[in-house]
């Protein structure tokens, strides 16, 4: 009898495996940890550490949709955590070229005036990705993250090294409608305002990755980033070295 049992319970469990391999939808969930959260090659903690988490939901047919929340500080009166909403459609052409489709959504629900959203498409040729993001909608009237801005990227990735490592380079060009910045007042030799200084938000970022996969342990990453923005535009240019782990399941 307790070999009868044992056998219906593995004969339950390949069916319901079966069942779920044949399935077209999958749902997968995601965790990290970062010593600084960069996002378009400026931090978004002020340096300091995020935690993150999000849910994914995939159709074979190439929809996806998910969301994802962390941490964020920004400074005073800024908001406390970022929650994003996402879909999209991909495919592959071939074995060599894939592309994706995207519309997402960055909430600030404790913060003003700082949701937007985009829409986005990418293509991918073998290790290489080029992509475009469109602001459609913007909390932020005529100033940064408002709807027109641009942001375009590109990325290679190399994977299967030795140690099961991942070496992946990216780069990225913000083109904001509304870019100009005031940085202070302009007077003239008696001391009197005659105008405001202003300076350019436009921005190029570039950064580095090598990460390993530990199993069930998850994703280690070692990663560098920097921007060229302008300090009296607020940014800050140093380069940012910073570790992260994530973990799928």
């Amino acid at each position: 009898m307790k070999t009868s049992l044992i056998a219906s319970v593995w004969a339950a469990s390949a069916l319901t495996t079966a069942a779920l391999a044949d399935s077209p939808h999958s749902v997968s969930a995601n965790i990290g940890v970062a010593s600084n959260y960069i996002w378009r090659g400026v931090t978004q903690t002020l340096d300091d550490p995020a935690v993150s988490g999000g849910l994914d939901y995939e159709h074979r047919s190439g929809f996806s949709a998910g969301t994802w929340i962390s941490n964020v500080d920004f400074g005073d009166e800024s908001p406390n955590y970022e929650l994003d909403l996402y879909t999209g459609f991909g495919g592959k052409v071939n074995d060599d070229l894939s592309y994706a489709l995207n519309a997402i959504y960055y909430a600030y629900p404790d913060g003003r005036d700082a949701d937007f959203a985009e829409i986005g498409a990418s293509g991918t040729f073998k290790w290489f990705t080029l992509g475009l993001a469109y602001t459609v909608y913007g909390e932020n009237d005529e100033g940064l993250f408002d709807d027109g801005d641009l942001y375009y990227y590109a990325g290679f990735e190399l994977g299967e090294l030795p140690y099961d490592l991942t070496f992946a380079l990216r780069g990225g060009y913000y083109d904001f409608r509304h870019d100009e910045v005031e940085v202070g007042p302009v007077l003239d030799p008696a001391g009197n305002l005659i105008g405001i200084e202003t300076e350019s938000a436009d921005y190029w970022h570039y950064g580095a990755s090598i990460s390993k996969e530990a199993g069930d342990f998850g994703t280690f990453s070692l990663n560098w980033d920097q921007n060229s923005g302008n300090d009296d535009a607020g940014y800050d240019n140093d380069p940012k070295f910073w570790v992260a782990w994530n973990k799928e399941f």
